[in-house]
């Protein structure tokens, strides 16, 4: 069974005045996406500037998130790094937090080979009991599980059961559903290409357009998922102008600038990500109004 099917959140997190986190806010925001049809909370990724955490920061972020949520929605852990055995104490603790299972990305900067990915992935699978999406981003890591390793891995692993799909290459989705036989759980990685990885036989996306637009992210995957797939296809070409101003500095700056303009307060970001080009909150906020979201 999948872990979630839907749209899942790459949850921001919200930082006070000094940097640091604002679990009030944390509250408010993650109980803002379960009444807004949000089918996952992905705590600690990417979007959640894991890598400005300290490794108590990490955990005790994770700890809130599953204490907030109550298992009303999976709460997915972000816990990989570019050392396994930081990677493993990460899974574990989260685990033991509650977590219901974890995003586990590449190994980064050391750009392991495909056997160190195995022997990497392996050993974080096999100190946890719950079910591991590893997380393929090549743009960031300079590491790229190949469609082969993740078919092997899914093949040899019983708890890696699916893969947040950040390649942007519908041609290598393709070739790894082709080696699982379809078995594996696909997620969109990237908010552009959402509908035409569902057409692969994705089952949902890890989504920062979640974060301010959650009921229509869920509904989109929804529409294509119950067959409405003309819906689905209106809603993706609807949303690409927003995503392009979510991207257009790297995330999660646009995304909780974008938050900000909508009353959020969710703080600024630590070093060294900073606050967003004036041009880009332009660009940003005039996005956000043409797409029907309010601003404060």
């Amino acid at each position: 069974m999948a872990l979630f099917k839907g749209a899942g959140v790459a949850l921001v997190t919200p930082m006070k005045e000094n940097l640091d986190v604002d679990y009030g806010k944390l509250e408010e925001i993650l109980e803002d996406q379960i009444k807004n049809g949000t089918d996952s909370i992905i705590i600690t990724g990417t979007t959640g500037e894991a890598s400005t955490l300290t490794v108590d920061e990490h955990l005790e972020v994770i700890g809130a998130a599953v204490s907030i949520v109550k298992k009303r929605i999976p709460v997915v852990a972000g816990t990989g790094s570019n050392c396994t055995r930081t990677a493993v104490e990460l899974s574990q603790k989260a685990q033991h937090a509650g977590a219901d299972g974890l995003l586990v990305v590449t190994p980064y900067y050391n750009k392991a080979t495909q056997k160190g990915l195995i022997g990497y992935y392996t050993q974080v699978a096999k100190s946890v009991d719950i079910p591991i999406i590893m997380y393929n981003i090549p743009g960031r890591t300079g590491c790229k599980i190949e469609a082969g390793t993740a078919a092997a891995l899914n093949r040899d692993i019983e708890n890696i059961v699916g893969m947040k799909d950040a390649v942007g290459d519908i041609s290598y989705t393709l070739k790894v559903m082709e080696l699982t036989q379809g078995d594996f759980d696909m997620y969109s990685g990237e908010d552009g290409q959402v509908v035409p990885l569902l057409s692969c036989g994705g089952i949902g996306v890890i989504s920062v357009l979640s974060n301010i637009a959650p009921r229509f992210t869920h509904d989109m995957v929804m529409n294509y998922l119950d067959g409405n797939h003309q819906a689905a296809l209106e809603m993706q070409l609807k949303a690409l102008p927003l995503v392009d101003a979510l991207f257009c500095e790297v995330n999660p700056i646009p995304v909780k600038a974008a938050m900000n303009l909508m009353g959020w307060d969710v703080g600024s970001l630590r070093a060294p990500l900073g606050d967003m080009e004036p041009e880009n909150v332009e660009k940003l906020a005039k996005a956000m109004r043409e797409f029907g979201i309010s601003l404060a």
